[in-house]
Parts: C-alpha cells; structure tokens; sequence
C-alpha cells in the first residue's frame, strides 16, 4: 500500500493500521517526503495532520527497531517535510544514526555524507560521518561513489579529498567523459592541483574517441585554466571541437572561455578567429565587460584577428564612454591590450595616465594592485615611445622603475639566469663591464645590459648616462657608434604552450627596448 500510494491520503491512512510497525512507519514517512517534493505540496498541512503525527510516534517509541536504509531515508525526510532540525524528532534520528554508524554499510555512509553536506549540517554527526568514510576509504569500489564524494564532500576533509584522489587515480580508465568532468572541477573548485590525478585524466580524456559534450569541454577548460594545468594535447582537443559550438554559446561562456585559454598560453588562431567573428555578429549581446574579456585574452595572447580594423573599431566605438563606469583593474587591463596590439588611442592613454586615475593604484600592496601599477608602466612607455603626437600626461618621474642594480637571489635563480651571471662576466672581461638586473622606467627588467664600441668591444656600462634608468650612475654620453645591448632571457611563461609564438607581454617588451635603443641578444 505505502509503495503504491500516489497521493498524501492515501499514506497516512496507513497510520490507522493496526499493525503499524516503526519500519513502516518510517517508509510511509519517507514516501510522503517524496510525493510532497514531485508534487510540490503544501507540508505544512501534512505536519499538522494528527495521522502524520501517529506515523512520527510509531518510529519515535520503537527507532532502535527501524532497519539501518530507512533511518537514512528518515533523515534525509524530515527536513523536507519542514520538521526543524533543533526538534526532538530530528534530534532523536540523528542521535541513532550516530550510535549505528560503525554498523552502517558503505553505501549508505556515503549517502548519509552526501545529504548533511548538502544540508550544511554543522552538528556532531557530519565530522563523524567524515571520520569513518576516512577509516573506511579502501571499501570504494565503484566509479560514481567517488565522483560523488569529491564533488559533495571532498572539500570538508582534506584527509579523506587526498584519499578520494588516489582512489579516483586508481579508477581513471573507468570514468566515462562526464565523470572525468565532475573530477576535474572538483578539483579546481577546492584548489587541488593533484598533478598525477590531473595527468591521467587527461590521458583517458584523450583515449575517448566520440566527441565530447559541450559541458565537458567548457567545465574541463575552466578545471584546467583555474589550476594552471597545461596539457597541450588536450587543449588542442577542446579547441578543435569547442569551435563548432561557438555560435551556440551565450556571451558570457564565449568570454569565459577567451579568458580561459590566455590564462594557459594556448593560443588557437582558428578558435581565437571565430571568437572574434562571433564579437563582431554578437555586438549588442555582449556586454562591455565581456568585450573586454576577450579584448585582455587577446592581449596576452598577441592575436591579431584577420578583421583587425573592423574588430577594433568596434572595440572602440564600444569602450567611448565608458571609462568611469569601468573598474580601475580592468581598464588598465584593457588600455594595456590595446598597447600590446598596437590599437591604443590617444584619449585612453590619456586617461590611464592622468593623475586622478594613477593616484587610485599608487599606495596599494596588493599583488593585483601591483600587477596593474606595472601594467602602467608599459603604458606609459608605450605613450612616450610609439605614439607619435602624445604629449601626455606621463607619469611623473619619482614612480618609474627602481634604482640601479637589483639583488641577485642565487637561490630562487633559474638555471639559466646562473648560466648568464656566470658566463657574462668571463666572456666579456669582467664584472664591471656589466649590469645585471636592471629595472627599466618602462616597466621592463633586462637580465644584463652591456655596452659594445664600434669594434665590439666592451665598455665600463656604468660610465656611461642610462636614461633608461630613472637614476643614472654615470654621465658620459655614448661613445659614437657604440650601442647597448639587453640581455633578455626567455623562458616557458613568455610563450605560448606550444613554445612557439611569444605571448604579449614579451612582444611588446621587444618593441620597447627596440624604441629606446638597445639591441636584443635573447636566450631561451
């Protein structure tokens, strides 16, 4: 009767049996909570029914007698059916779950943990719940169990999200696509950047050979781009088969994708292509903060779009207007791209340099404050060295770069800078032939400046005048026909994932160094 009853009557008509027992009781309860849920009924009504509150009896007087699967469906019931969870009903269930939960079957622990997560249940029985499913871990078996756990649980315990890792390690070849999916973002929505789990995902994801679903490819873009897990031969999959399904995405997932892929280096000129063509088409859906997404992806990226003209007018015609609406991080964010892809105009640069503006960056120590300070910087160089016809505002003189040499920390060097410290001065003759480190007041640090005379030879480089520098050591001027030289070490983050294309930051540090006079010796 309590299995085929269809509606709320019906169900507590079973109270008035006379061989009720506490097991049925606790079924019926567990039905009404279900059809009240498909039905979207009115609980209220059900509470006050004195036939409920019989049923609610039955299972109080005799709850030692209700078997282990119901009195987890009676927990999961009460609540909603709008019981409080302080109420002595709840309160007595909750109190048998926890002096069972050493009898309690695997299953039904994780079932138990997934609804108090759910619940955000702050008593005494989650924390034991997490406790025995971190003693019993080695029970898990099957592939949705510890998706499950990673998905709902996981960030609850550390200790028990470490064991679900190795397990899910174990199991990798047996998730199927949308499996790989939930681990993945589980992953980086708790900030674990597990790199051998994150490996053989990536390797199973490749062995499946249909197309994956669009959820997947935009969840595993997000997982990937949130820990910084680069993987080229994935990202060329979710690129290749993300692009037919650009047109189908809303603004905001075309401009969360963008971001995505610049935050991993990865450039695909067919994609980035389509995403341009899709700003054009999508003009008036897209909002100026989604322009601008994209825009700043493009810029560190170094992409120019084959409709270059029509794209950045639009681009403009977009942003007019709009500087005091946008934040201060964003749109130096933006004129900074704009400078990388050679399409800053005048008034933005005027803007970003005034001192209004600037005034709300200097002071700041936080790293995103800092990262937009430098940003102006560049700008700033960009003004005085490629705009022809800007005669300012610039920032004033106090603010650009540091003086001199910086401290070389031998500890935190990469190979290749003690390769350079060591080689430099031997090949050329000595120490004070060059400066390391050099902080420049265009906002660019050269590993080592050196200056050659017309028969290359080396010269004592602080001799000599730096304009370069916002304090010059020395005031001779260079001798005629000598040059500087900047020493310019590339490694990974400079370049796209493939190792191919240098990214915009190291692009536009080129043509910086180039307008103010150096040549470019460049190791990688």
């Amino acid at each position: 009767l309590i299995r085929a009853a269809s509606s709320p009557q019906e169900l507590l008509q079973v109270s008035r049996g006379p061989a009720l027992s506490s097991n049925l009781a606790a079924l019926a309860i567990a039905r009404l909570a279900r059809l009240s849920c498909e039905q979207r009924l009115d609980t209220e009504s059900i509470r006050r029914d004195p036939r409920f509150q019989q049923l609610l009896s039955t299972v109080d007087t005799q709850i030692s007698q209700v078997w282990n699967m119901l009195l987890v469906q009676l927990l999961r019931s009460l609540p909603a059916l709008g019981l409080a969870r302080g109420g002595h009903q709840v309160r007595s269930v909750e109190q048998e779950v926890l002096w069972r939960l050493r009898r309690l079957p695997l299953r039904q622990l994780v079932l138990l943990a997934e609804h108090l997560a759910g619940q955000g249940h702050d008593g005494l029985l989650l924390p034991e719940v997490l406790r025995k499913l971190e003693l019993r871990w080695t029970e898990l078996d099957g592939t949705r169990t510890v998706v499950t756990l990673m998905a709902k649980v996981g960030h609850l315990s550390p200790t028990l999200m470490e064991r679900l890792e190795d397990k899910a390690l174990e199991l990798a070849e047996q998730f199927d696509p949308d499996e790989l999916r939930r681990v993945a973002l589980a992953l980086a929505l708790q900030q674990r950047r597990c790199v051998p789990l994150l490996r053989a995902l990536s390797y199973h994801l490749l062995q499946k050979p249909a197309e994956l679903p669009l959820p997947v490819l935009t969840d595993l873009l997000f997982a990937y781009s949130k820990l910084s897990f680069q993987q080229p031969q994935v990202l060329h999959r979710l690129a290749l088969e993300l692009q037919p399904h650009l047109g189908t995405l809303s603004p905001a997932q075309v401009s969360r994708c963008a971001r995505s892929f610049a935050s991993l280096r990865w450039l695909s000129r067919p994609l980035a292509e389509a995403i341009a063509q899709y700003s054009l088409d999508n003009t008036q859906n897209l909002s100026v903060t989604q322009l601008c997404g994209i825009l700043v992806s493009f810029g560190r990226l170094n992409f120019q779009p084959s409709s270059s003209e029509e794209f950045f007018s639009m681009i403009h015609e977009r942003l007019q207007g709009q500087e005091q609406q946008l934040d201060v991080h964003v749109l130096t964010d933006v004129v900074w791209s704009l400078c990388v892809l050679q399409q800053a105009r005048p008034p933005q640069l005027r803007h970003a340099l005034s001192p209004e503006f600037h005034g709300r960056l200097r002071g700041d120590p936080s790293p995103r404050a800092q990262s937009s300070w430098l940003k102006l910087l560049h700008i700033n160089a960009t003004a005085r060295l490629e705009t022809p016809g800007y005669e300012g505002p610039f920032l004033p003189p106090e603010v650009l770069g540091r003086h001199g040499d910086r401290d070389r920390d031998k500890e935190k060097a990469t190979p290749l800078q003690r390769g350079l410290w060591e080689a430099l001065p031997g090949a050329l003759g000595g120490h004070e032939l060059v400066r390391y480190d050099v902080s420049t007041v265009h906002g660019w640090d050269i590993d080592a400046e050196v200056v050659l005379d017309s028969d290359n030879k080396a010269l004592p480089v602080r001799d000599f005048s730096a304009p370069h520098l916002p304090h010059s050591e020395g005031t001779k001027p260079l001798p005629a026909g000598a040059r500087r030289v900047a020493v310019l070490r590339w490694e990974f983050p400079q370049f796209s994932s493939r190792g191919r294309e240098l990214l915009g930051r190291g692009s536009m540090a080129r043509r910086h160094l180039r307008a103010a006079g150096f040549l470019l010796a460049e190791v990688s």
